[in-house]
């Protein structure tokens, strides 16, 4: 069921609820803002309250747009004092998984993931693949990409520790019948059920079974190996025989887990891979140097939140419920979670303390700086990656949930019908110089890059997107009355060439296409403007949407829609609205509109550094001996072109880091032209004027 959009017409006032100076204490605490109907829709920690709460009620154009969508939803604020920062952290994630607040991340995690479980809590224990939340006496091992991967290597240590697998009710009705089921009888199971074992006797190999899978494996193949020999000078051939072959099995089992830290270590790798709405974990499980599981999920960036702050909550998300040897003795992270104002040195001690306290022993958390854990924290950060992209990959290919993105779209800009056909504009500088503009297109909610064009903006200078954008919106809708006079829907007169102007030169496609094979007219020539969309998306707010609504009513389009989105994607905005239009954060369509909006902010930046890229090739620069591409870039990037270079003193220059005074009067020696007879004063670093 699709969700329509919600026009916002009425903001409530922080200042209504805004506690009176003083009363809020300065301790460390967790606070929670509730909406009109009593609701908690953001649970939040600080070591100091006082502080952390001030930040949500200074002035509204101050605040990041997604704090702002929060504090004027909420209509109270209350706090709890605790004694310490873990106490806080503690009571956070507590608040969090109990009211589920709207503005805090939002997490997807698969609960699907499977684990080798020992039930160490039953008289006989089973070893089993498990799934859900965790059992009090369980001891498991995990989680893993398949369950097939555990039955498997479950079935080659069975050989060697040949513990009970059966279910309650198998068990049961072989200790009935006297007879054990058909592992005992090979051997992979040492039948407890009929008494070939005691339950003490069977405690111990579920036991050593646990140590095993955990990472002792050296103690356990050596004793092995000191028994067949053993056995062999007893000329107990076939004792020997059977712990030969046990020990193969056991060592084919670990090799299906290579070593990746060759100290042995029990650590955790937490890695990310984030945009601006969505942000993907991943977790590699090693344990005995070995990656013995992995799992991930994926996060909806519901509030203003960078690298740290989602490392703090995957922490919280990982070990909220973990206790004992779950909690490993290290955790690698991509960043530290940040500290508390008045921490020192970004000291993570609260976080650590907190981890320390569920392991009941030192946890170190830290970022892994060199060695085989910063290789193997960059393995898992590019599964991190594979993961966002399946996700998105997932959700655009989808046509269920494509259509119901078009849709969504459709009720909440309230178009007569679905966009199948969106075109999106970005204008892209370079501090003002090269600027340039992008076109994307998404037909049936997928794009179409045969019919991406690039512009370069000809008319404005500097930073005016707002011009910028009236100027593309203008050609593009230009050439599109072209093509309908050309081909014979318009009659003599065309209202885009009254005034006398020309067509205008062909924009560029992406990747040097014309359009592909099927945009072409009976002539061979590409109608790259010829299809008009029903929905325009700009890169920005009201003034952008106004400058697009107004290019396309001088040129008499009344017939397509036109909307803006603000920066991080929070507001829609409709031409003479005063008010934005919000989606709901779990809307596909707000989706939609991300990806459009982040496709054409690619291919803009994509133009406009090639073109600064082709300038810089062909730089006056390339003539200066010993300057190389590095600080040629650093020069361009100091000063925004070469006309503020060539007005620059060698003292300026030289302030370009890796630029010294020597490369200084090269720099502007060279940039000195035949044609502009201008010196160089070396002595007082001015470029001098001649009359």
């Amino acid at each position: 069921m699709s969700v329509p959009g919600r026009r916002v017409s009425v903001m409530a006032d922080p200042s209504s609820y805004r506690p009176e100076p003083g009363e809020i204490p300065d301790s460390p605490g967790v606070y929670r803002f509730r909406d009109e109907h009593r609701r908690v829709i953001y649970v939040g920690k600080a070591k100091s309250l006082r502080q952390r709460l001030a930040n949500y009620f200074q002035d509204l154009s101050g605040l990041h747009v997604r704090t702002r969508t929060m504090v004027t939803t909420a209509a109270s604020v209350e706090w709890t004092v605790v004694s310490t920062e873990v106490e806080a952290l503690q009571l956070e994630y507590s608040w969090i998984k109990e009211f589920d607040p709207r503005f805090n991340v939002k997490y997807r995690d698969d609960k699907s993931y499977p684990s080798l479980a020992v039930t160490l809590n039953e008289e006989y224990p089973r070893v089993q693949v498990m799934r859900g939340p965790k059992k009090k006496g369980v001891r498991y091992f995990g989680p893993y990409a398949h369950a097939w991967a555990i039955r498997e290597t479950v079935d080659l240590m069975l050989r060697a520790f040949p513990v009970r697998t059966c279910s309650a009710g198998v068990f049961k009705r072989s200790a009935q019948i006297g007879r054990p089921c058909l592992l005992g009888y090979i051997g992979k199971c040492s039948a407890p059920c009929v008494g070939r074992v005691t339950a003490e006797e069977h405690r111990e190999l579920a036991e050593e079974f646990c140590d095993f899978v955990a990472g002792h494996t050296g103690s356990y193949l050596r004793r092995l190996e000191r028994e067949m020999n053993e056995a062999a000078e007893d000329m107990e051939y076939e004792k020997a025989a059977r712990l030969r072959d046990d020990m193969d099995a056991l060592k084919r089992a670990m090799e299906k887990n290579a070593v990746v830290l060759t100290d042995g270590t029990d650590a955790d790798l937490i890695a990310l891979a984030e945009d601006e709405l969505e942000a993907a974990v991943q977790i590699f499980h090693v344990r005995g140097g070995r990656v013995r599981g992995q799992r991930g999920w994926v996060t909806d960036k519901v509030e203003e939140i960078g690298t740290p702050e989602l490392v703090e909550h995957a922490l919280q998300q990982l070990y909220g419920e973990e206790r004992g040897d779950s909690v490993p003795k290290e955790v690698l992270v991509p960043a530290l979670p940040e500290p508390s104002p008045g921490t020192e040195d970004g000291d993570a001690q609260p976080v650590a303390q907190w981890l320390s306290e569920r392991r009941g022993s030192a946890v170190s958390l830290r970022v892994p700086q060199r060695g085989d854990k910063r290789a193997l924290m960059e393995t898992v950060r590019r599964n991190a990656q594979q993961a966002l992209v399946l996700h998105k990959t997932k959700r655009a290919s989808d046509l269920t949930t494509r259509s119901r993105a078009l849709e969504e779209i459709a009720e909440a800009l309230e178009l007569d019908s679905a966009p199948l056909r969106i075109e999106c504009f970005d204008i892209s500088h370079f501090q003002g110089d090269d600027v340039v503009a992008s076109m994307v297109v998404f037909e049936d909610g997928l794009a179409r890059k045969s019919e991406y064009r690039r512009f370069q903006i000809k008319t404005v200078e500097g930073q005016d997107d707002v011009r910028s954008m009236h100027e593309v919106i203008s050609r593009r809708f230009r050439r599109y009355l072209q093509e309908k006079r050309r081909t014979g829907e318009w009659g003599s007169a065309d209202p885009e060439t009254a005034d006398g102007e020309g067509p205008e030169p062909a924009e560029e496609p992406e990747d040097g296409t014309n359009g592909g094979p099927g945009s072409r007219d009976e002539d061979g020539r590409p109608k790259k403007f010829a299809y008009p969309p029903q929905l325009i998306v700009v890169d920005g707010g009201k003034p952008q949407v106004a400058a697009a609504r107004s290019a396309m009513d001088e040129l008499g389009i009344d017939d397509v829609a036109v909307c803006g989105l603000a920066k991080r994607l929070e507001e829609v905005w409709l031409p003479e609205e005063a008010d934005p239009v919000v989606l709901p954060r779990t809307s596909e369509g707000l989706y939609l509109l991300q990806r459009v909006r982040d496709e054409a902010h690619r291919f803009a930046i994509r133009y406009q550094r090639s073109k600064r890229s082709k300038a810089l090739k062909a730089s006056p620069l390339d003539a200066v001996p010993g300057l190389g591409a590095s600080r040629k870039q650093a020069l361009i990037k100091h000063f925004g072109s070469l006309k503020r270079l060539r007005a620059a003193t060698i003292e300026e220059i030289c302030e370009v880091p890796g630029v010294g005074r020597k490369t200084a009067e090269t720099v502007a020696a060279a940039l000195v032209t035949k044609s502009s007879a201008r010196t160089v004063n070396t002595a007082t670093g001015e470029i001098v004027e001649e009359e």
